[in-house]
């Protein structure tokens, strides 16, 4: 049972991971164009984003892994919700830094913060544990979504 658990939370992990990677892939050169661009006060330096994102993600992962182990009636719900808000975050980088769409990557990521917020809401009823995992993931979205609005404002 712990080994199938253990292969299980894995999976879990790496479903994130792997959706930002090809999300990052299918946008194109993301750290080329960031530093291109006019960016607001307060906006890191390219390389800590694929860190922050593989930290996130695996948080993610864990959270999700929790709420399906979890015996709770409202698991399919919750990561319906969990797996909406992953096909969202996939889709930002493309619209965002692949097509130049700074206002509706903006838009997009409000879409994703309330969604964040509806999931952790979610996973606290069944796992108050995988909602607080979820906790840095909207605070670090909210922050993109400060970024995003500064480089719209910025470069159009």
């Amino acid at each position: 049972m712990l080994k199938k658990n253990l292969s299980t939370l894995i999976i879990f992990i790496l479903l994130p991971i792997a959706v930002g990677m090809i999300s990052s892939v299918l946008a194109g050169n993301i750290a080329g164009t960031y530093s291109q661009l006019n960016q607001p006060e307060l906006s890191p330096p390219a390389a800590v984003f694929p860190i922050i994102w593989t930290i996130l993600y695996t948080l993610m992962g864990i959270s999700s892994f929790l709420i399906f182990i979890s015996d709770s009636p409202y698991k399919e719900k919750a990561l319906w919700i969990y797996f909406l808000q992953l096909f969202i975050i996939f889709l930002w980088s493309p619209i965002f830094f692949g097509l130049q769409l700074y206002l509706l990557g903006f838009l997009w990521l409000l879409l994703l913060v309330v969604l964040i917020v509806i999931m952790i809401l979610r996973f606290y009823s069944i796992d108050p544990v995988a909602a607080y995992l979820l906790i840095p993931y909207l605070l670090w979205c909210i922050f993109a979504a400060y970024l995003s609005f500064g480089i719209y404002a910025r470069n159009t």
